[in-house]
């Protein structure tokens, strides 16, 4: 039984077209993956099927009463509460009913006969609710779910104001899986979760009884938990049954059958139109010709399908920086209040170096650290000579009104139009993604961008904080191929061991110097 239907919609930003004549239906216990290139339109059609957006053609129709969660990550955490308050929001209906229950008791003393009978069948249908929904156990699950996305590692009693973003994308995540809505609507779950909790929310949802629409380009992630994918290609959503992995053996043959079925046609309107040529002017093939040339007319003829841009990255390396590019002794890493025990770090020029530990233990502190961005709560850090690092910052586009040609030219001011297109054209970008506002590009769009930066001055130290996230498989595999041949140094946090466990030298684990308990 469908519990969503969507019914040929279209709808475009400007002059351009995101869904033509789109369809698509969830039935009950399927786990869809929505997948395709950055800024195909995944995220958008979230928007449409949640109400964000209507469409400009077409119809989302729901199932009556079906309870819907989506993991919205703008969405907006109250200033002032705690993680736990928060988490506890995920149940206002439930002490709604509980309030509810206990105003009736207070009622019941001075109530008519009839009047206490009505109210004990009211109390018993909500006690009955509440215990079919586990009220009386909440923060345990609160404390069960919150530990299996990391969140006790942060502290419960954690002001929402002082958390990263990463961190409050986790909180909407959380809260969302203690609602347990029907549906689950998630973009980009596996974002700023670390292995570990990558795992939890893998066993969560491949057991998750009831259906998920699931955005990712995580593809190990995609293929534990999915068993229906939609691909978001050229305005058109089409299905495929099964793992993400059959999905891409479904399209590579897909694929192949239209480039041959296009090869014949153009073959054959080929012999056509040269038949019609050197008949036409003859009187005893003439008719032939008209008949030919008629039914040419009536050709449905088929369109090549346009190749989208690759990405091209490569990072241009500096000269060689002296045998340690970062020394530092007895290093205390924190804000307000230490996060690791003195430590000492070495890091050799030419190593690539991959950081790994639950979130929460300082691996974007370590990175900014290191840098000079933030002071170390104590210790000395000593960059070696000639060291000219790059960094790739975990960062929002929203509010930037910059659009990515002045994104680039703000930091290069010496380049020319010309060479700034070119530059953002090999990363993948379209005039149309160029000239738009960073904060109305896709996360992989706005990520293209960033690296793009990176790529536009000489380096020897580069310094990446998951920078696979939001982007897509295609260049995903292309950046791990450029960090692969640079020559200098690298220190990477990832969340996808699969994206650097072939290529880096080692694996520092953050966990083994921290003061928390992990």
């Amino acid at each position: 039984m469908s519990v969503l239907n969507v019914e040929h919609i279209s709808h475009g930003f400007g002059a351009r077209t995101i869904f033509e004549d789109v369809s698509f239906r969830l039935l009950r216990g399927e786990h869809v993956a929505l997948v395709g290139a950055n800024g195909e339109g995944k995220s958008t059609f979230l928007s449409i099927i949640t109400g964000q957006l209507t469409p400009d053609e077409g119809k989302v129709e729901w199932s009556n009463r079906v309870t819907v969660g989506y993991l919205d990550q703008h969405a907006a955490l109250q200033p002032g509460m705690s993680i736990r308050e928060v988490l506890r929001t995920a149940f206002d209906e439930m002490y709604k009913l509980e309030a509810e229950m206990l105003a009736c008791y207070d009622k019941m003393g001075n109530a008519a006969p009839k009047e206490v009978e009505r109210m004990m069948e009211d109390v018993g249908d909500i006690q009955n609710i509440l215990e079919a929904n586990s009220f009386y156990t909440l923060d345990a699950r609160i404390e069960e779910v919150a530990g299996g996305l990391g969140l006790r590692d942060i502290g419960l009693e954690r002001k929402v104001d002082e958390l990263s973003g990463g961190q409050r994308t986790k909180i909407l995540l959380t809260k969302l899986l203690l609602q347990n809505p029907a549906i689950l609507i998630l973009d980009e779950p596996t974002n700023y979760l670390d292995i570990e909790h990558i795992e939890w929310l893998k066993t969560y949802l491949s057991n998750y009884e009831n259906a998920f629409i699931l955005v990712s380009h995580d593809v190990p992630f995609l293929n534990a938990v999915t068993n229906v994918i939609y691909h978001v290609d050229n305005a058109h959503l089409i299905r495929y049954t099964g793992s993400y992995e059959k999905f891409e053996e479904m399209y590579a043959l897909k694929r192949r059958q239209e480039d041959a079925a296009y090869e014949r046609q153009q073959q054959e309107i080929k012999r056509e139109e040269d038949f019609i040529q050197r008949n036409k002017a003859r009187v005893a093939t003439r008719g032939m010709a008209n008949s030919r040339q008629k039914r040419l007319d009536k050709m449905d003829v088929l369109e090549k399908r346009t190749e989208k841009p690759k990405p091209h990255f490569h990072f241009q390396p500096d000269r060689t920086p002296g045998r340690f590019v970062i020394d530092a002794k007895r290093l205390v890493l924190g804000y307000d209040a230490p996060l690791t025990n003195p430590v000492d770090i070495q890091l050799e020029r030419g190593r690539k170096i991959a950081l790994r530990g639950v979130n929460g233990l300082g691996k974007t502190t370590l990175l900014k650290t290191l840098l000079g961005v933030i002071p170390a709560v104590s210790g000395h850090i000593e960059l070696g000579e000639f060291v000219s690092s790059g960094y790739f910052e975990q960062e929002t586009t929203r509010g930037n009104d910059n659009t990515a040609i002045e994104e680039i030219w703000q930091e290069y001011p010496g380049m020319t139009n010309f060479e700034i297109r070119a530059a953002l054209a090999s990363c993948g970008l379209t005039n149309e993604h160029i000239t738009n506002k960073m904060m109305v590009l896709s996360g992989g769009e706005a990520a293209k961008v960033r690296l793009c930066k990176l790529m536009q001055r000489k380096i020897n130290f580069l310094v990446l904080d998951e920078p696979t996230n939001h982007l897509d498989v295609d260049a995903k595999k292309e950046l791990k191929r450029a960090l692969q041949e640079f020559k200098g140094t690298i220190l990477l946090v990832s969340h996808e061991p699969e994206f650097y466990v072939d290529w880096v030298d080692a694996v520092w684990n953050i966990e083994k110097w921290t003061t928390k308990i992990v």
